[in-house]
This record gives C-alpha cells, sequence and structure tokens, in this order.
C-alpha cells in the first residue's frame, strides 16, 4: 500500500441523503499536494434501517460521484461504512438488530444485511483498479476487552463476500476498540490494519462535549508536551508507545498500516496543536505509514476550521491554515 495521505470527506457519514460530495473539495486536496481521501459513509444514505435489504440507486449514485471525482483529480478513494447494518460507534442502538453482542439469530440478520450492502459495492466498483478504489470494512469496531473473535469472525465474512465478487481488490480493516488495537486474527486475510490518531485526548479534542469526560487525561489549556493529571508527561516518546509500537509485531509479518482517522479539535491552541501534530506525523512517516486527517473542511481540518488563533490565507475564496497544510506535506 503506498505512503496515501489525505483526508476524510465526510458527507455521507450521517446519512442525510440531501448532501452531495463537493468536486472542489477533491481537485483541492489534489492541487494542495495530498493524493488520498476516505470517504466514512452511513449505508443510511442509500437504504433504511426499516429495509435493510432495500437499496436506493439514487442514493449510491452519490457514491459514484466520489470514485468518479476522485479518479478525475488523481486521489485514491477508500470507501469506508462509518455505518453498517447493525452496528455504528456513534448511537448504535438506532439499528434494529446488532452486529455485535446480541443473541446470535440477531446477529446473523445484520451480518446478512452487511454482506448485502458489501457485495453491492463490490460489484458496482470491481472494474475499477486498486490505484483508484479500496474499501474499509465497517467504521471503529467496538471494545473487545481483549476477545477479538467476533470481530475476527465479521472481517473473515465481509472480506469473503468481497472477494467473491472482486477478487484482488485492496481491503482495509479496521483495528479493534474503536480502531486502536491490532487484530492478529485478521492477518491471514491479506489487509491493511487502519489505526488512529488521537490520542492523548486533552489535546487532540479539548472541550469537545461528544467525548466522555472520563477519557480526557487533562482538562487544562493544552501545551505540548503536556502533563496530564496523573502525573505523566505527554511527549513524543509516549506517542510512539501508545500510537506506533504495539502495531510493531504486525509490520513485523508485513502488514501495511494506515492511520485512517486523526486530527486535531479547532479549539485546542494552534502552537500546541501544530507541535503535537508535527511529533505524531514524524512517528508515522518513520514507519512509512500514510495517513488521513478528519476532516478537510471544518474544525479538524485546514480549511475554514475556524480557529480564532490562525492567521488564514485566502484560497479560492476559502481560509486555508497554511502553517497546518505546509506542516503536512512535509510530513
Amino acid at each position: 500500500m503506498p505512503r496515501w495521505r489525505g483526508f476524510n470527506l465526510t458527507e455521507l457519514t450521517g446519512g442525510d441523503r440531501d448532501r452531495s460530495f463537493r468536486e472542489d473539495d477533491f481537485a483541492w486536496i489534489a492541487e494542495l499536494g495530498f493524493d488520498f481521501v476516505r470517504i466514512p459513509m452511513s449505508y443510511w444514505a442509500w437504504s433504511s434501517p426499516d429495509d435493510w435489504m432495500t437499496i436506493d440507486e439514487d442514493g449510491l449514485a452519490k457514491v459514484d460521484e466520489a470514485v468518479e471525482y476522485g479518479e478525475k483529480h488523481g486521489l485514491h478513494v477508500n470507501l469506508n461504512l462509518h455505518r453498517i447494518p447493525g452496528y455504528c460507534v456513534n448511537q448504535r442502538e438506532l439499528e434494529p438488530h446488532l452486529l455485535f453482542d446480541s443473541p446470535r439469530e440477531e446477529m446473523e440478520l445484520a451480518m446478512e444485511a452487511a454482506l448485502h450492502h458489501w457485495r453491492t459495492l463490490a460489484e458496482r466498483y470491481r472494474h475499477t483498479s486498486n490505484q483508484a478504489v479500496s474499501y474499509d470494512l465497517f467504521n471503529e469496531p467496538p471494545w473487545t476487552y481483549q476477545d477479538q473473535s467476533r470481530y475476527v469472525e465479521v472481517a473473515h465474512r465481509l472480506v469473503g463476500a468481497i472477494r467473491d465478487v472482486d477478487p484482488d481488490r485492496l481491503i482495509v480493516a479496521d483495528g479493534a476498540d474503536i480502531g486502536q488495537t491490532p487484530v492478529p486474527g485478521v492477518v491471514g486475510l491479506g489487509l491493511v490494519q487502519s489505526t488512529r490518531g488521537y490520542l492523548p485526548k486533552m489535546v487532540s479534542h479539548y472541550t469537545a462535549t461528544w467525548v466522555p469526560k472520563n477519557e480526557f487525561e487533562s482538562f487544562d489549556t493544552p501545551v505540548w508536551p503536556m502533563r496530564a493529571d496523573d502525573g505523566r508527561m505527554w511527549d513524543k516518546e509516549v506517542l510512539r508507545a501508545e500510537l506506533v509500537d504495539k502495531w510493531v509485531p504486525l509490520v513485523n509479518q508485513g502488514v501495511p498500516v494506515h492511520v485512517g482517522e486523526w486530527g486535531c479539535y479547532n479549539q485546542t491552541p494552534h502552537a500546541a496543536c501544530l507541535a503535537w501534530m508535527e511529533d505524531v506525523t514524524s512517528l508515522w512517516r518513520e514507519m512509512g505509514w500514510g495517513w488521513a486527517m478528519w476532516n478537510f473542511r471544518g474544525s479538524f481540518g485546514i480549511l475554514d476550521s475556524g480557529r480564532e488563533d490562525v492567521e488564514y490565507e485566502d484560497f479560492r475564496g476559502h481560509k486555508l491554515d497554511r502553517k497546518m497544510a505546509d506542516l503536512l506535506l512535509a510530513s
């Protein structure tokens, strides 16, 4: 897998059928020097929890647009099911049956629907090249508490469904435990494994209300390096231990790793944000890992991020965080 670097484009993450991708995003990402977009999608954009097995062609046409824009502008497109039938990292209780931690017959109903959706996508894009499109099975599997057996089973079945249609497709599997933990049980499938880059939360998600309070190491105004409330000093070497070292055994087995999501919320002081970013990206560069920042436009991105302590550059009528963009390109 090349060391692709780019951004998540989130138009279909919530399954809103009134939203579409913007070709300008693809063009500008390429113009700025990046080569990758991850497309986290909810199946609600083309189907419904009330009828999992019915798929709306008009909804999938928006996915077609993302693939076409990527090919047109020379970006690799990684299609990810942020919400798959039976599971989402957010509000999974909205699903009629759950893919994990439910009675077996209910998990099987969700499994059959998930297989149906991946077969549909695999058939739709089977004539595209691996340089153009890859698949990411689903976003951020649940906490396994060291028992990865159900996730391994789900991954094997989804990969089997895709490869029955498209045997050579490049496929990504997110790490267990919300993307943070390697999964030895899928090494034999020949997948890329996807990790995350959000630690420490006291820097990456400062004041973010959607993060449980017990996940923050401190509520002090971020600096970098930074001491947590428990006395631990977070610095580059701690980042190496937390974000890289646990993946080395898989890397040594030849497993490619990519950072599917990472970034820093716009309430973190810019100086601390950039210092932290320089350290995490330098570690990934040492490992040869690519990454996809969350997001391109918006509160984690480099365009129209809404930071109050940045001197923005005008870019096609938008506000570009040039210092951040240059740091990322140098990584």
